[in-house]
């Protein structure tokens, strides 16, 4: 049979451990003597913070463009988008045809990770399916788009 009493050690750890957090809780007490000598904060230098602009020209925008041209994104092109029940998906098999919401001849849109971007056609390039762009969606006409969905 074993014994689930804390040894006399494990008692003193557990003792002085709450009491460290006691004395960290409690607030300081206030000082009798002299104040203890000010530790000068320094600010922290360039070596820590990198600027994000070019500062030799000035007049620039402080953002470097050349730091986001890699950064990859998700193109999208969506013909269109239908919404079925969970049984119509499962009965789904080789040669099953899905009725879209888009129009057959109408523009496809062209998403960047999720926000419309674009419209644009199908074109074969190089025996390879491409779009070409057609409409640029500009942020009023993206905001109008949100709001009639």
């Amino acid at each position: 049979m074993t014994d689930n009493t804390p040894s006399s050690s494990d008692a003193d750890d557990w003792a002085s451990a709450l009491a460290e957090q006691t004395a960290a809780s409690a607030p300081a007490p206030a000082p009798a003597a002299a104040p203890a000598p000010a530790v000068a904060a320094t600010p922290a230098g360039p070596q820590v913070f990198q600027p994000i602009h070019d500062a030799r020209t000035p007049g620039t925008s402080p953002v470097d463009i050349e730091r986001i041209l890699d950064v990859p994104v998700q193109l999208t092109a969506e013909i269109g988008r239908t919404r079925i029940t969970i049984k119509n998906l499962l009965q789904l098999s080789q040669g099953s045809v899905v009725e879209l919401d888009g129009l057959a001849g109408q523009p496809l849109d062209v998403l960047i990770n999720g926000y419309l971007i674009a419209q644009g056609e199908v074109v074969v390039v190089n025996e390879k399916y491409g779009i070409r762009l057609t409409d640029i969606v500009t942020p009023s006409e993206r905001m109008q788009k949100l709001s009639r969905s």
